[in-house]
């Protein structure tokens, strides 16, 4: 049980060097002996665990995902209208990659398609927007996919121009909401995006 726990413990170590190591670097000039420099293991420690520096990409994105899959269960579970989840996610999500490394690195490789074709926030927003529409949330004669399409577009736009400064992401996303939101609801709808 301890030779287990001290793999565990041995697996994280070279989870955060290596997202640490792209978080600073990016993905392309992370290199292995930085990594294992990080989190002084040797180069046997890290292949007992991964394959090479691709496999911890995978699970770095699969672990981003995975809080990516949390988060939004969560906010489901509120049961607050669609676009009030929607809001509230997103905002959450900013303040959650201002602290945490290893969701920053996941985050950076899953929208550049390193293990991964998706996100994940393309199909959250398609979901939750149709879900407004079906309630009669959004403005008549909106479509709702290209409305889901402007909504992640804004979302990976604004990520974009704090150019990693993640202590303005949250901000800067309340604030575009702000602008967006008004062009998407019906009158009544924003009273419950506010309450929400």
């Amino acid at each position: 049980m301890a030779q287990q726990h001290r793999a565990q413990l041995t697996r994280h170590s070279i989870l955060v060097a290596a997202a640490a190591e792209i978080d600073e670097v990016g993905y392309e000039a992370a290199r292995l002996s930085a990594i294992l420099r990080r989190c002084g293991i040797t180069k046997g420690a890290f292949y007992f665990h991964f394959s090479g520096k691709h496999e911890v990409a995978h699970a770095l994105v699969e672990r981003y995902r995975e809080n990516l899959d949390e988060l939004s269960n969560r906010w489901y579970q509120r049961a607050q209208n669609p676009l009030a989840t929607m809001v509230g996610l997103t905002c959450d999500a900013a303040r959650r990659l201002e602290d945490d490394v290893l969701l920053r690195a996941g985050l950076f490789l899953a929208c550049n398609h390193v293990g991964t074709d998706t996100d994940g926030w393309e199909f959250l927003f398609d979901d939750l927007v149709r879900r407004a529409a079906d309630r009669g949330l959004l403005r008549p004669g909106l479509d709702p996919a290209a409305a889901a399409r402007v909504c992640y577009a804004m979302v990976v736009g604004t990520n974009l121009l704090v150019g990693g400064d993640l202590q303005r992401l949250g901000v800067r996303l309340e604030e575009a909401w702000q602008v967006l939101l008004p062009g998407l609801m019906v009158g009544g709808a924003r009273e419950a995006v506010a309450a929400g």
